[in-house]
């Protein structure tokens, strides 16, 4: 099979990509902090992450330790102590993550937490700042982004064990959750049982919620999708692709049964995101070109996934 050359991108186009990943990473770190200062904070509920570590402590504390505060301290330590099994790459775009969130939720919390939440009702608060975050750790991590916490943790633990980083995540997140049965409580134990069994199902349940989204989001955004495309202009369309959406085109000679006419074929590996373009090119240069489209379960290599083996 024939390969078309792909050019490499230019220094411009390179650095708009970079400013769209860093400005989406942003919003993404601004619309979770919206969702856990302003709906699940004031509400007393502690979640998964370092941002329902960082509560345990606030409360803990009688609201003395600011949850920004700890935050920020906790991913310093964390990066500091695991440095050696992290990329540089990762503690980088970490600080930036962690800083960005603590400045966000250190400038939100103080009024937050003194004054009545925004929406009365827990569950309903609960919930829409579960989506919320499921919305912003959705947006960051797909442009690459990171805010440590947990994450950190998952990273070393994967270096040192077969277990996933995603099972370490969830086991972490539900402790953190459920550690908040011993926070101060003022009434006896059957109280306490009642009180923080509520708050500690508010807690799975948005760690749930936010999960369910994120992958959601990451998921559609990673899907792969194939083309076949035929076409008298398969040269000029093979062109088009690459240059326009930057996904490799790969051709091979095909030849009709019946008519013994010997044409190209071509072969497109893309992201959901890029099929729009590829059927309004194909669409712009041949309308009577075949097109079949599907999904692909996943591709391995460069542009795409990188192929993990277990550690023996």
């Amino acid at each position: 099979m024939n390969k078309t050359n792909v050019t490499p991108p230019n220094r411009k186009s390179l650095l708009f990509s970079n400013l769209q990943d860093l400005a989406t990473i942003v919003l993404g770190i601004m619309i979770y902090a919206v969702g856990f200062t302003v709906f699940i904070l004031p509400h007393h509920i502690v979640i998964g992450g370092m941002a329902g570590f960082s509560s345990l402590i606030f409360y803990a504390s009688g609201e003395l330790l600011p949850v920004a505060a700890v935050m920020y301290g906790t991913n310093i330590l964390l990066l500091l102590c695991g440095f050696k099994y992290l990329g540089k790459g990762f503690v980088l775009r970490t600080i930036f993550g962690t800083t960005i969130l603590s400045l966000l939720i250190g400038f939100m919390e103080g009024y937050f937490t003194s004054h009545p939440p925004l929406i009365s009702s827990a569950p309903m608060s609960v919930m829409t700042g579960a989506v919320l975050l499921g919305i912003g750790i959705g947006l960051y991590y797909s442009h690459h982004g990171t805010t440590g916490g947990t994450d950190i943790v998952a990273a070393i633990m994967s270096h040192k064990s077969n277990i996933s980083m995603g099972r370490v995540m969830m086991i972490i997140d539900f402790s953190i959750v459920a550690l908040s049965f011993f926070l101060p409580f003022d009434g006896d134990m059957e109280q306490r049982v009642q009180a923080r069994t509520q708050t500690i199902i508010y807690g799975w349940v948005a760690i749930f919620i936010y999960s369910w989204l994120a992958d959601k989001y990451l998921a559609q955004g990673k899907q792969t999708v194939q083309f076949i495309i035929l076409s008298d202009k398969w040269e000029e369309i093979a062109n088009r692709i690459t240059h326009e959406t930057g996904r490799g085109v790969t051709t091979w000679e095909g030849q009709g049964y019946w008519t013994g006419e010997k044409r190209k074929l071509m072969l497109i590996w893309c992201r959901q995101i890029d099929t729009y373009n590829i059927f309004r090119i194909v669409k712009e240069t041949d309308e009577n070109a075949y097109i079949t489209n599907s999904t692909v379960r996943s591709v391995y290599g460069n542009g795409f996934d990188q192929l993990k083996t277990k550690k023996k």
